[in-house]
């Protein structure tokens, strides 16, 4: 069974989200503000948290900052809840590697549909593939969800790591934001495309010595991302 913290210090809405959550199968603990959610995030397995980004004692931005930074939590997918219309507070979400948000106020279903797409996502693992994929001085692990540069652990979350596995194992192809939406965010929730420029630019700014002049995941100017399918020197 799949454990799900709710974060937020809105007691109603927990209760409601949590609810919906165990009448799909999940188990669920609540947290009300930010120092208490890293204690229980940190005594207990979780498999996704849901994060509000306004929280009493340490918002939510701060909270992500600690588990994308933590060994120990950084494979935790994230979904941030923000306000209605704070699109800069969903940017620096993403940016600072938040796999997802809904804006408030939300349905619960979409919210549990968020969740399971989430989860299916990351659940999804190749078979007959080498476990560990090597471009230059770039190590991908498949299994372990890591990456390493220049012997140098990277942390990613884990919708940044199937983003630069997906380019990874393509080498040579290039791919539109809408593309790549489709193929590492999937069909069942909307996503707009520029969350796909935010993750790509994390990404650079995790794996590349210079992110302005990438020597991994490149742009083609109107076509997309890609890495160059000869090997990176």
């Amino acid at each position: 069974m799949k454990r799900i913290l709710i974060v937020d210090d809105e007691k109603d809405l927990v209760e409601l989200v949590s609810y919906n959550l165990k009448k799909e199968g999940f188990s669920t603990a609540a947290s009300y503000d930010g120092p208490d959610a890293l204690s229980k995030l940190k005594d207990n397995g979780f498999d996704l948290v849901i994060l509000d980004l306004m929280l009493p004692g340490m918002d939510g931005l701060e909270v992500l900052r600690v588990i994308r930074s933590d060994a120990r939590l950084s494979h935790i997918p994230v979904i941030m809840l923000t306000a209605k219309g704070e699109e800069i507070d969903r940017v620096i979400g993403l940016e600072m590697g938040a796999d997802d948000y809904v804006t408030k106020p939300f349905s619960p279903r979409e919210l549990i549909a968020r969740v399971k797409a989430l989860l299916r996502r990351i659940s999804r693992k190749p078979e007959t593939m080498e476990k560990i994929l090597k471009i230059g001085d770039l190590e991908i692990d498949r299994e372990r969800y890591s990456v390493r540069v220049k012997n140098r652990e990277i942390r990613l979350s884990t919708t940044e790591f199937r983003l630069l596995l997906y380019l990874a194992e393509r080498k040579g192809r290039i791919f539109s934001r809408e593309q790549l939406l489709d193929a590492v965010w999937g069909n069942e929730v909307f996503v707009e495309p520029r969350t796909v420029d935010v993750h790509i630019r994390r990404i650079r700014e995790q794996i590349e010595d210079d992110p302005s002049n990438p020597r991994y995941i490149k742009t083609r100017r109107g076509a997309g991302y890609y890495i160059e399918a000869e090997e990176v020197s």
